[in-house]
């Protein structure tokens, strides 16, 4: 659970970091890629470790938000699905060249 966390906060932190403050996209950077403890945080920026916590849980709160109303992430799985499938029925001989087209139509309504 707590790697699923770590891996959709990461894809969010991806597809919405220009629209945090250079505090917030610092802070998530530390603790999300670069695993820094509260702690190591809160050191470094002569602050408490709660204000370190308060501050992460409200940018993780914005990204959900902004996943919320511009589903960035949701339609990039969408098409990470399709495109799988397309790769396997490209891979596949008997499908039909049909299914191909049908699943690039997807990818193409998918944006």
């Amino acid at each position: 659970m707590l790697l699923e966390k770590t891996t959709r906060m990461n894809f969010l932190f991806d597809f919405y970091q220009a629209l945090l403050t250079d505090k917030q996209r610092s802070y998530m950077e530390l603790y999300y890629l670069d695993d820094n403890s509260l702690g190591e945080i809160a050191e470094s920026y002569n602050i408490s470790r709660q204000a370190v916590y308060d501050n992460i849980r409200r940018t993780e709160a914005m990204l959900e938000e902004y996943e919320e109303k511009l589903k960035l992430f949701e339609k990039f799985q969408q098409r990470q699905d399709v495109l799988k499938q397309l790769t396997e029925a490209i891979q596949d001989d008997a499908s039909t060249i049909e299914v191909r087209l049908a699943l690039v139509e997807q990818l193409k309504e998918s944006d």
